[in-house]
């Protein structure tokens, strides 16, 4: 099994920076994917940001420019660097990590972003 906690969420201004970290636990396989998803009440989860097997990086075009995923500590961590944080950011953002086929994920973290 794995185990996935994320932290860093909370509350800031538009314009604002928040960090978001994940950290995996238990039988992790190499080669796996780390990524971040977020979610509004009513929508579905879209994928924000991933780290891919030998190091590739991506984020989603809707973020592009203002969010930046990096992972450490032996691929075992993820993080969300997310700057000028725009109202429509609001969400729960969720880790998740696939391996193998098969999606492990966090409980979430809240982000809420005011005017």
């Amino acid at each position: 099994q794995v185990q996935l906690v994320e932290s860093g969420g909370g509350l800031v201004q538009a314009g604002g920076s928040l960090r978001l970290s994940c950290a995996a636990t238990g039988n992790i396989l190499p080669l796996n994917a780390m990524s971040w998803y977020r979610q509004v009440p009513g929508n579905q989860r879209e994928l924000v940001a991933k780290s891919a097997p030998f190091g590739a990086l991506s984020v989603a075009d809707s973020v592009k420019g203002r969010f930046t995923i990096s992972r450490d500590n032996g691929d075992k961590t993820i993080h969300l660097q997310m700057n000028n944080l725009r109202l429509e950011d609001t969400a729960v953002y969720y880790c998740n990590l696939r391996q193998s086929g098969t999606d492990f994920w966090g409980r979430g973290t809240q982000v809420t972003v005011s005017s």
